[in-house]
């Protein structure tokens, strides 16, 4: 029996054009940042995998690597979006 290798290194892509150039899975507009809010919510990859059923569970686990490997990065996109969502709301 024959398996092809995944270069897991080709699972999460930053493309300008897509997602305000945010890393996302490949192939999908779901953000790194996403997965990473789910997972601080308590929800494990197999939860995860539930509420995206199109993805796979070496998706989840390479964006949550990601994650953990650039959690500054990570942590200032979603503390910009937190921001301009309370600009859009409340004006401020």
């Amino acid at each position: 029996m024959s398996t092809t290798a995944i270069d897991i290194g080709t699972l999460v892509v930053s493309t300008p054009e897509t997602c305000g150039g945010r890393p996302r899975i490949a192939g999908t507009r779901i953000s790194i940042a996403q997965i990473a809010v789910w997972h601080q919510q308590g929800m494990s990859p197999e939860a995860i995998l539930e509420e995206i059923s199109y993805l796979n569970l070496a998706q989840i686990y390479a964006a949550l690597s990601y994650y953990h490997a650039n959690r500054k990065e990570i942590e200032a996109d979603l503390a910009a979006e937190l921001a301009d969502v309370s600009r859009l709301r409340f004006g401020d």
